[in-house]
Parts: structure tokens; sequence; C-alpha cells
């Protein structure tokens, strides 16, 4: 079977900039996705495209194929009301922690650039944003995707989204 729309695909990845490993999804689950429904990259997607179980692919792709250039003007004051603390701990925030904050599209990464008393001055760019990223992808498994999962466009079950 190969890799193709429609396709239930599970892969482990590496992602680096510059010989600098940012990620590694092999000290964990498997990434699965649906192939051609946005799932990644587009231009991951594309070269993993009629690829088949135990093929490995590495590429290189611009900041504009990913994240995009960092915005400078993208620093916001946000209240620590805002800020997702699961462990509900009073947390030390130090310049250049990641933070995630709550926003109407899920929690998004930001990276704490002042420390104040009651609010975080963050930076709101993706901590990738403006670099250009290696992926060294392995492709693990491929199945068929069912109608529910192409119509929901998204993976069901292990390893994918649940309802």
């Amino acid at each position: 079977m190969k890799v193709e729309n429609n396709k239930v695909i599970s892969i482990h990845y590496k992602l680096s900039e510059a010989g600098n490993v940012l990620e590694d999804s092999h000290q964990s689950q498997p990434i699965v996705y649906l192939h051609g429904h946005k799932g990644l990259f587009p231009a991951l997607e594309e070269a993993l495209l009629n690829k088949t179980v135990g093929d490995k692919v590495s590429i290189t792709l611009s900041p504009e194929q990913t994240y995009g250039e960092r915005n400078e003007n993208a620093i916001q004051r946000v209240s620590l009301k805002h800020i997702v603390n699961k462990s509900k701990k009073k947390e030390k925030y130090k310049p250049g922690m990641i933070v995630y904050l709550n926003t109407q599209q899920g929690p998004q990464p930001a990276i704490v650039v002042k420390v104040g008393l009651k609010s975080l001055d963050v930076d709101i760019n993706h901590p990738f944003a403006g670099k250009t990223l290696d992926f060294d992808v392995e492709i693990l498994d491929i199945r068929d995707a069912n109608a529910e999962e192409i119509d929901h466009g998204h993976v069901h079950g292990e390893g994918g989204h649940h309802h």
C-alpha cells in the first residue's frame, strides 16, 4: 500500500534545525494522520506521497513552508489567568520559557519575554517561526481510512482524535 490521499499514515519523525534536534517522536507514540487533509505541512505531505511502509524521507522546509517568518511586532502582554497551567501550582516564569495561552483556537505556544507581577510579555510567534527545518520521517504503517474519518478530515481511535 502506498501513501495517498484518504490513507491513515503512521510515522516517526525527527525535526532539526542546523543539526540541533528540536523534536523527536521516537521517545513517544508515532504520529498518525489522514493524508491529504492538512494534517502535515503540504510540502511534507507531498514528499511522502507514493512512499510505502519502511520508507524514510528527509526533507528541508523553509519558514514559508512551515511556520512562516518571525513577526518582530508579535509581542503581547497577557494576564497570567490566560496561561495554561495544568498543575495548578504557582509557576515560576522566566524569559525564554515556552508557555501555552488559552485561545479560542485552543492552547497556543508563546515564548516568555518579560515577567510581571500579574502578567507576562510573550512572543506569540510560533517557537519555530523563521527557522529552516529538517524533517527525517519513517513510514511505519499505512491503512485505508474509514468513511467517518474521511468525512471528519482526521483519524479516529488509536493515535487519532476521540469523540
